[in-house]
């Protein structure tokens, strides 16, 4: 137990860097999408997707998952202490798989057998940031608040809704004149 609040600083410091790739892969995937017919951009896209994924987002989530493995394992004291750990446990799982789909997407897009779309990225970007939030929320309130739940779950599939059936795609040609503007 002397070293747990290192295990703890090094859990949190982890996590915090896979959720930085997870919250930014899908973004590159957007760029990628909609560049499809510019090939010098998309190699540089492809770079950037391989880099992030392979030595940022893979070590985060690994190093995530191994400390978090030890917290439970030096403190099992933790597995009493309600549904939350639980809770997050699935939320954590839910990210893996969110996580391991990614790299799915990316190795589509690299064959160019990917059938998705812009919209649809910016969509699968807000799973991350839900489970974020509720992850965070149960191990802070170690609770876990099912109205609250409840809230950000119907939240974010609205907001979801609304990025697939309302939001437009971007107007690429508008975005291209203006960066020669500066």
């Amino acid at each position: 137990m002397e070293y747990y609040q290192y295990i703890l600083i090094f859990h949190i410091m982890a996590f915090m860097s896979w959720m930085a790739g997870l919250f930014y892969l899908p973004r590159l995937f957007v760029y990628h999408v909609e560049h499809m017919d510019k090939p010098d951009y998309i190699k540089i896209v492809e770079i950037q997707e391989y880099k992030l994924y392979k030595y940022i987002d893979m070590p985060a989530m690994i190093a995530t998952l191994i400390s978090g493995v030890v917290m439970f394992t030096l403190n099992p004291h933790l597995f009493d202490m309600g549904v939350w750990a639980y809770a997050k446990i699935a939320a954590v799982l839910l990210l893996v798989w969110y996580d391991l789909s990614m790299n799915h997407y990316r190795k589509q897009l690299l064959t160019r057998t990917c059938t998705k779309n812009g919209k649809f990225f910016r969509a699968y970007n807000e799973f991350p940031t839900l489970l974020a939030i509720l992850i965070v929320t149960y191990v802070v309130l170690k609770d876990v608040p099912v109205i609250f739940t409840g809230f950000m779950v119907i939240l974010f599939a609205v907001i979801v809704y609304v990025l697939l059936k309302h939001a437009k795609e971007p107007n690429l040609k508008v975005v291209e004149e203006e960066l020669k503007k500066l």
